[in-house]
């Protein structure tokens, strides 16, 4: 629920976006996405002014009011860098949808197929949102960005993010993804969400209260599972150890310029950019936040591992230098504890095939693990 006397929901749309709308009511339909499931949920663009608020809180600007509209905005790289990250949103929302939805058919209890289907919604609002932004405060360039954000796919690797083109084949797949990878959807957002163009800050209030029941959902599903006690953990940990590196790898580049010159801009804060009372290290911010998104996800598996029964193995989360693509330990060979390894590329390969899943694990997961009948998850009621 939203509180009205903080969050304005808006219903008139300009012509802009009313063009974008069909184009998104065909995604839809090109995607297998029945708008019928939708029920009563309604598409609103929803924007919190007061969370938002009215002065630049970081950055060379500081101190100077938000920016409103696209006119105010006082240079063409600081336009260019928030289009960048209104598109790099609403793209990962839409590509959350292609990967996951044809999983509804087969979700293990009526409370997973709910819990699954209002977070396809939300993603689409999030999407939505983010259109609505391109289209009606940039003019023709935002809305060809607007129409990028529908013609790439997920399926055709084609989505900005590789996170976001990893096919998700399954439910354990899902809730990891929820949990790990729709966590760092959390700091993303809430590092949006004291940008300097005010309407960008105003999206993130609402997105964060829905996201929060994504990321949730991944949390709770992992947690049944080990309740269930059907999959061996052993066997639960190297998926962990697939979806964490990707998670990582999603807050970019060491050392990197361009969030240094959005951070110089005011377009996109720390994750604790209001909480903390240091200096940012503009050189260093994607690893600031690396880091806490590592912390949150060590203190989460905690939580999660407790519910094992006896004589299972205690879950983990793997080194933040094993198996990266992204930063100054991607390509480099690290253990799963961190350590490096030491052995031929044929052990290295042997190792891989120990901690990560297999073509096989894949098959026993489907065949035996999660087996029709088989009750591979604790049940719980919707109550929604």
């Amino acid at each position: 629920m939203y509180d009205s006397s903080s969050t304005e929901i808006v219903e008139k749309y300009h012509p802009n976006f009313e063009g974008w709308i069909q184009e998104f009511q065909e995604w839809q339909t090109r995607i297998g996405f029945d708008p019928a499931w939708l029920g009563d949920y309604r598409f609103e663009i929803r924007f919190d002014w007061d969370s938002a608020g009215d002065e630049i809180e970081f950055g060379d600007f500081t101190g100077m009011p938000k920016w409103k509209r696209r006119m105010q905005i006082p240079q063409q790289n600081i336009i260019d860098a928030i289009l960048t990250m209104v598109s790099v949103q609403g793209d990962t929302e839409f590509a959350s949808v292609e990967q996951q939805n044809h999983l509804l058919a087969t979700a293990p209890t009526e409370y997973d197929r709910k819990s699954a289907l209002r977070i396809m919604c939300e993603e689409q609002r999030h999407g939505w949102q983010m259109a609505y932004l391109l289209c009606t405060y940039f003019g023709e360039q935002g809305m060809r960005e607007a129409a990028k954000l529908l013609e790439r796919n997920a399926q055709d690797g084609t989505r900005l993010l590789g996170s976001f083109n990893a096919p998700i084949d399954h439910w354990l797949d899902f809730f990891c993804f929820t949990h790990f990878i729709d966590r760092d959807g959390k700091f993303q957002l809430k590092m949006l969400s004291t940008s300097s163009f005010q309407p960008l800050a105003a999206s993130m209030g609402p997105m964060l209260k829905e996201e929060s029941f994504h990321l949730g959902t991944g949390a709770n599903g992992l947690r049944r599972i080990v309740k269930a006690g059907v999959i061996p953990l052993d066997f639960l940990q190297k998926y962990i150890n697939k979806w964490v590196s990707t998670g990582l790898d999603l807050f970019g580049t060491d050392e990197s310029t361009s969030a240094e010159w959005a951070y110089v801009y005011g377009v996109k804060g720390r994750y604790d950019e209001r909480e903390s009372d240091l200096d940012a290290d503009r050189e260093h911010l994607n690893e600031a936040s690396r880091g806490l998104y590592f912390d949150e996800l060590k203190a989460e598996m905690v939580r999660i591992s407790k519910g094992r029964k006896e004589g299972e193995p205690e879950l983990f989360i793997p080194s933040d230098k094993f198996n990266r693509g992204i930063g100054m330990y991607a390509g480099k060979r690290y253990t799963v504890q961190g350590d490096p390894f030491e052995g031929s590329d044929e052990d290295w390969e042997n190792y891989l095939t120990e901690i990560l899943p297999t073509d096989d694990d894949e098959k026993l997961l489907m065949e035996e693990y999660m087996a029709p009948g088989v009750e591979w998850i604790q049940y719980r009621e919707w109550k929604g």
